[in-house]
């Protein structure tokens, strides 16, 4: 039986629903795009198929629907068997991700996910990047808002630079459309799927460093002019603390993986989230203040993802508005700083540039988009990525392709701001 072109696996979850959307949005443009879609379930499976043809306008009930179950080996490898790249919506992965992972590589099938979990991601690195690169299959992981804009959006200022790229801080901030504020605040903004990964996370946030010290044993050389982080520290008018999630590690992976091959010069990175005011800074600390104690024990950690909506004042639900994912905006300014072409890299940095990247619905929205197009380049483009294969991060499996320029004509827009 041939193979599919692309399988999303998770259909019926959240994150998976609206992959399902925009697959269909997306077959529609490409004549000959085969897909299907996979969960435990047929009858939900088949329910999501409806909702998306009443949605999309497409007649979908010829898609075919596989059943597979992160509990059952057999299923998850005949499910890979019948793609060419497997798109994997099911999370945690923490919890559900591995047996995915190990599929996928023993099926020689092509993997992307959306995961911003750095213990998960690393420890699939040390464990599948001989296998994947055996099999001649890459799998890459955070293939959506977690962290295809800060570490593509890294590559796309230093393509863009016209010199040494010496470091590069990045601000990330959000905000609600004014007329859809109401209904974010009755029905959330944030789906409970994405703040389990966080609890989870947090609770685990210890195991990284012993990661990244087996896979990395070798410390970088020092740099001539080091990027200090800052902590709390105002800019724009709002106020900026450091961001928690996983683009600071997928960058450093990138600029740690690309120095190792090509000895060039890693690029520094922090990232920051911007708060318009000094009230939102105190909730988000509040709740992160939360997080961090109510994850300390299992009792504890189980009221986290049980009642997220009131461990969370309100941010976290079931039941997310369409209306407000579409209506929310996201854009992540990222400062580079540097030294022209020929310049004296001993001395202090005399150049710098600001780009910009931005979209809508970061969650669900410009997250699946980022997803599919980073399976369809697996898809057509390989060519253009570093051989054999192996656990890639996105910037360094997609950093010669064509994969910003189509990111930047369906939503997801990287600029140069300022030279």
């Amino acid at each position: 039986m041939s193979r599919l072109d692309l399988v999303i696996f998770g259909a019926t979850g959240f994150t998976g629903k609206h992959a399902v959307m925009e697959c269909a949005r997306i077959a529609k443009k490409k004549a000959g795009l085969t897909w299907g879609i996979a969960g435990r379930s047929q009858s939900k499976l088949n329910a999501i198929l409806e909702e998306a043809t009443k949605k999309t306008g497409e007649d979908l009930s010829s898609i075919p629907v596989l059943i597979a179950d992160v509990g059952d080996e057999e299923s998850l490898l005949a499910m890979c068997q019948r793609a060419k790249v497997l798109v994997n919506c099911c999370g945690p992965y923490r919890l559900y991700g591995e047996p995915v992972v190990a599929a996928a590589v023993r099926a020689k099938t092509h993997y992307v996910d959306v995961s911003g979990e750095p213990q998960f991601i690393e420890t699939m690195q040390l464990r599948y990047d001989g296998p994947a690169r055996e099999a001649g299959v890459y799998v890459i992981s955070a293939c959506g808002f977690d962290s295809i804009p800060n570490d593509l959006g890294v590559v796309f200022l230093e393509q863009n630079f016209e010199g040494t790229l010496n470091s590069v801080e990045s601000y990330i901030s959000t905000h609600v459309a004014e007329e859809q504020s109401a209904l974010a605040r009755r029905h959330g903004v944030v789906h409970r799927g994405t703040w389990e990964s966080v609890v989870y996370g947090v609770t685990h946030r210890r195991e990284l460093p012993a990661l990244r010290k087996q896979l990395y044993p070798d410390r970088l050389p020092p740099f001539t002019h080091k990027l200090c982080k800052r902590s709390i520290h105002k800019k724009d008018g709002g106020w900026c603390v450091p961001f928690p999630g996983a683009d600071s590690s997928i960058v450093y992976r990138s600029q740690r993986e690309l120095h190792n091959h090509t000895n060039k010069r890693p690029v520094q990175f922090a990232v920051y989230f911007h708060f318009p005011n000094l009230l939102s800074l105190l909730a988000v600390f509040f709740v992160g203040f939360i997080l961090v104690v109510f994850s300390m024990t299992k009792v504890t950690r189980n009221w986290l993802i049980d009642y997220p909506r009131l461990f969370s004042f309100g941010a976290v639900t079931d039941d997310v508005k369409e209306e407000v994912m579409d209506n929310t905006y996201f854009q992540m300014l990222l400062y580079g700083e540097g030294w022209e072409k020929g310049s004296d890299e001993t001395k202090p940095p005399n150049k710098k540039m600001v780009a910009k990247v931005s979209g809508r619905n970061p969650g669900y929205g410009a997250t699946v988009v980022a997803l599919l197009h980073s399976a369809l380049t697996l898809l057509h483009h390989t060519d253009h990525m570093p051989p054999p294969g192996g656990v890639l991060t996105t910037a360094l499996a997609f950093r010669d392709t064509d994969l910003i320029q189509r990111l930047h004509h369906d939503g997801l827009k990287f600029e140069i701001i300022q030279k």
